[in-house]
């Protein structure tokens, strides 16, 4: 069939593996989260992930392997903010998240010669991406899940109850901490798929629609990796025959999979 010729090209296989266990990784952790009220982190760190794309593409280095440590960095940064400065959340987000951006905008500024390099981790190229980022991907992408379910227990406790967490002996800071930097680390791997413009788009959407059908927790996190898995899947098959952005078509479908969600949400309470 026509609809599933994309299958016989090397590079939608690649992309379709890399941006399932992608989405699978970021849905999972955005549910902990958006509960949490940290979504905005995964915008925050963006903004840091594009001042070390900036200084990779300057220093002639992949951007991969200087953003990964940058971001992690940055993610521990606003948790210490928060921690440390007595800062709300959201304004620990933002003030990292303007040290990031302010730095690419000089950092690109100042140099020349790499705006198509640039423009495509801005907005990202799935449908792009080389073996050995599909590799990458996986390895990170099964090592952050594998840290989830190890500590999903502790996560658990923290995300709806902080203060009894503490009280039953969960060392907070050290569960806090592994979450920012997994959060950072998923920001990284996701940058190549939407783009860093976008990427928080892909924590939020599939947790929050998944909180649409007001199911248990453990079926609301399968009910996000599948949607998140599913906008993947489609939106690459949809910008392929399309010829539309990746990226883009991705978060869309992630919007309309919201939509229908809170509309069953609003049927479900009026009936």
């Amino acid at each position: 069939m026509e609809i599933f010729e994309p299958l016989n090209h090397a590079f939608i296989q690649r992309a379709i593996i890399a941006g399932s266990f992608i989405a699978i990784l970021c849905s999972t952790l955005g549910v902990f989260l958006v509960l949490r009220r940290l979504s905005l982190i995964g915008d925050g760190l963006s903004h840091v992930a594009f001042g070390a794309v900036s200084f990779g593409l300057l220093l002639k280095v992949y951007p991969f392997y200087v953003a990964l440590p940058i971001v992690m960095l940055g993610a521990l940064g606003i948790l210490k903010l928060i921690d440390r400065a007595r800062v709300y959340g959201d304004a620990a987000i933002g003030i990292v998240s303007s040290m990031g951006i302010a730095t690419g905008v000089i950092v690109a500024s100042k140099s020349r010669g790499f705006n198509v390099d640039l423009f495509n981790f801005l907005f990202g190229n799935i449908l792009s991406i080389s073996k050995t980022e599909v590799f990458t991907s996986l390895l990170f992408s099964a090592i952050l899940i594998g840290f989830i379910v190890f500590f999903y227990n502790e996560l658990l406790s923290i995300t709806f109850d902080e203060e009894t967490a503490r009280a039953s002996g969960i060392k907070i800071a050290r569960i806090n901490a592994i979450l920012f930097i997994m959060t950072g680390l998923t920001v990284v791997l996701a940058m190549r798929m939407v783009g860093i413009m976008l990427v928080s788009a892909l924590l939020i959407i599939p947790s929050v629609t998944s909180l649409q059908f007001g199911l248990g927790f453990k079926w609301t996190l399968i009910l996000s990796s599948f949607t998140g898995v599913l906008s993947v899947v489609a939106g690459i098959f949809i910008s392929f025959h399309a010829d539309l952005p990746s990226g883009a078509t991705i978060v869309l479908l992630n919007f309309f999979f919201f939509a229908g969600g809170y509309a069953y949400k609003i049927l479900k309470i009026k009936s």
